[in-house]
């Protein structure tokens, strides 16, 4: 809860697992929950996390299924879950695919970013290390403030999202989720024109499910060129040169009882890990090692919430000597260990989409319901 922001003490989901405080809050209009690990104190700069739920999702069943609140008390970071209202959309998804929530200063993620801003006005927020993850329509949101606010997010996670302006309106984005983007290259030339004078490269991190009938698996590859292509034409000003987006990386794991998984790095001009791609074997649209107790999880999945904080805590928005967040806990590899159940278990009931989505037929009633 943000200091100046009346919040809904007591109100966080049944069965709590973490040990920090998670409180509901309004600003501007939109709706929002935060989480603050016990170890916060004000003063000492720690990391924000951003988490943009999917379809029909709400921020408590979002928080429950990611596990993030508890890893976040591990890794000493801020998490943020902003809400889409069903005012907003009658599926409560991200409008990823509407021109005007797709720039900067506009929208939906102008709205995201104010949230940011107000968390920052509250807390000793790391200006360098603020992220953003998200699942479906969230993560297709995610790419989107990545593109249009490169200044504000030092690194993305997309799990069964889509790429850049994939699409311009809805029909189009059942076209996408279905079959992938045409021209990932040309998608990467876009997002470099969204990001105008604040270009930079973005580490991104991406999930996907091989079985994924909502968001074809076509997409986390598309997600990753066009991210390829924006941050070589950032590196070097054209995309004319005779490269292609080829791993410099590509090794195989398996969660014990659990998926086999294969981990594709690409390295920037200094051989540096700047994109991660993990494709999951038989798991279908969900976050991989997420909790059971949550809407759209695949427990059996390596656990993406902590690879991911694994990545983003080693990139920092711009160069700096400061010493990584202190961690309470050192996570091992996804290979070495079963997925760990919650502490104890919540029950949020599970979303059904609206009604008329129905009429627009198969593909979009997996968009907006997210049924596998």
């Amino acid at each position: 809860m943000l200091p100046d922001q009346p919040g809904k003490e007591g109100t966080t989901p049944a069965g709590q697992f973490w040990t920090g405080t998670f409180a509901a809050g309004t600003y501007q209009g939109r709706n929002y929950w935060l989480y603050v690990p016990l170890s916060y104190r004000h003063g000492t700069l720690i990391p924000l996390l951003v988490m943009l739920h999917g379809c029909s999702q709400t921020p408590g069943d979002f928080a429950v299924g990611t596990e993030m609140n508890r890893y976040a008390d591990q890794y000493h970071l801020l998490v943020l879950y902003p809400e889409q209202p069903r005012k907003a959309n009658a599926g409560k998804c991200w409008n990823w695919f509407q021109p005007e929530h797709q720039a900067r200063d506009s929208g939906e993620p102008a709205e995201i970013v104010a949230l940011v801003e107000q968390v920052r006005a509250g807390y000793t927020v790391d200006p360098n290390r603020v992220y953003a993850a998200g699942i479906s329509a969230g993560a297709a949101m995610a790419v989107i403030l990545a593109a249009t606010y490169p200044d504000v997010f030092a690194a993305i996670g997309v799990s069964a999202g889509v790429a850049y302006k994939a699409s311009t309106n809805l029909p189009g984005s059942l076209l996408v989720m279905a079959r992938g983007n045409a021209d990932p290259r040309r998608q990467g030339q876009l997002a470099y024109a969204a990001m105008g004078p604040h270009r930079r490269v973005v580490p991104v991190i991406t999930f996907h499910g091989t079985n994924d009938t909502t968001v074809s698996p076509r997409n986390g590859e598309h997600v990753i060129s066009q991210w390829f292509w924006t941050n070589h034409l950032v590196t070097n000003g054209t995309s004319d040169d005779q490269v292609e987006p080829v791993p410099a990386a590509v090794t195989p794991g398996s969660v014990p009882g659990g998926h086999s998984f294969t981990e594709y790095v690409y390295h920037d001009q200094h051989g540096q890990p700047m994109l991660k791609k993990y494709l999951v074997e038989r798991m279908k649209h969900g976050w991989s090692g997420g909790a059971a107790d949550g809407s759209f999880t695949d427990p059996l999945g390596p656990k993406a919430s902590r690879l991911m904080l694994d990545f983003f805590l080693g990139h920092t928005l711009y160069p700096t000597s400061d010493p990584q967040p202190q961690r309470t806990a050192q996570p091992s590899a996804p290979a070495e260990r079963q997925p760990e159940p919650p502490q104890a278990s919540a029950q949020p009931s599970k979303p059904s989409g609206p009604r008329w989505l129905r009429r627009l037929g198969q593909g979009a009633r997996r968009l907006f319901t997210g049924k596998q």
